[in-house]
């Protein structure tokens, strides 16, 4: 999910260097959304994991 979010902040930074302002900001919206949503996974599938490895040992 990050590696996409990377993918899509550089495509943005790329096409505002090249004048496309609508491409640009799209472009930075969907790395914004994949972040984000990439970074709640990641704290959820923590918190599982710290609760179920409590219960095995």
């Amino acid at each position: 999910m990050f590696k996409w979010a990377i993918i899509f902040a550089v495509i943005g930074l790329i096409a505002g260097a090249l004048g496309f302002s609508g491409a640009a900001g799209a472009a930075m919206g969907i790395a914004k959304l994949l972040f984000w949503v990439g970074l709640v996974i990641a704290i959820v599938l923590l918190i599982l994991g710290v609760t179920i490895a409590k219960k095995v040992t």
